[in-house]
């Protein structure tokens, strides 16, 4: 990603302490009949759960962005914060009511590290990877297969007012929009599966229950 000034440096390397995961649930399984794709079970408990076996491990405070019936989530014991701004304006809508419900509630954190709420493979070392790059620049974006995840991100929680602004004043909708005025670090991920590999159709979960019942 290209970068025209620079982003707000770590002074020193952060720790999972330093950091709050919001997991965007906001997606609409649209192409498979509707509802909650977080919630979709792949071999006998819902997306939000695997996520969450990988997650928690690494970063213990979550707070999970969805709109709508919040109570739908209220299972997983976690906090769960809406949209602020008005109309769905997509992920980076998800990704400010992060950083703002992060400031809120945990004062003491420093970054928000954003996930998809449609990825049940997520690297067992996300975080401490993501973290390790966030040494060099404040913004961090993973990548794998040689494209980049721009939902996977680290962010500043100190960036939410110039991305308040973009969102309201600028119409910004799209997550590399926003970041193309930053240096924003690229964390690579391999494996098989792909770490990132998100379900959009039934053929993708059908993927994801072959790939879970040879793990």
């Amino acid at each position: 990603m290209s970068a025209d000034f620079s982003t707000p440096k770590s002074p020193q390397p952060l720790l999972p302490s330093d950091v709050v995961a919001v997991i965007l649930a906001g997606g609409e399984a649209r192409r498979m009949g509707g509802g909650d794709k977080t919630l979709i079970e792949l071999g006998g408990k819902p997306i939000l759960r695997h996520i969450l076996d990988r997650l928690t491990p690494q970063c213990k405070d979550v707070i999970i962005n969805a709109n709508g019936d919040l109570n739908r989530f209220k299972s997983f014991g976690l906090s769960v914060v809406a949209d602020q701004l008005d109309g769905f304006l997509g992920p980076l809508a998800g990704i400010l009511a992060g950083l703002d419900a992060a400031a809120a509630q945990y004062p003491n954190k420093t970054h928000v590290l954003s996930l998809a709420g449609d990825t049940p493979f997520i690297p067992l070392d996300l975080v401490a990877r993501m973290l390790d790059k966030a040494s060099q620049t404040g913004l961090v974006c993973a990548a794998s297969g040689g494209r980049t995840h721009p939902v996977f991100g680290l962010w500043p929680i100190a960036i939410r007012a110039e991305l308040r602004d973009k969102l309201i004043n600028h119409d910004m909708r799209k997550i590399d929009g926003f970041t193309a005025r930053y240096d924003v670090a690229i964390c690579h991920f391999d494996g098989i599966p792909d770490p990132f590999f998100n379900i959009n159709t039934s053929e993708d979960k059908d993927k994801a229950d072959r790939i879970l019942s040879q793990v």
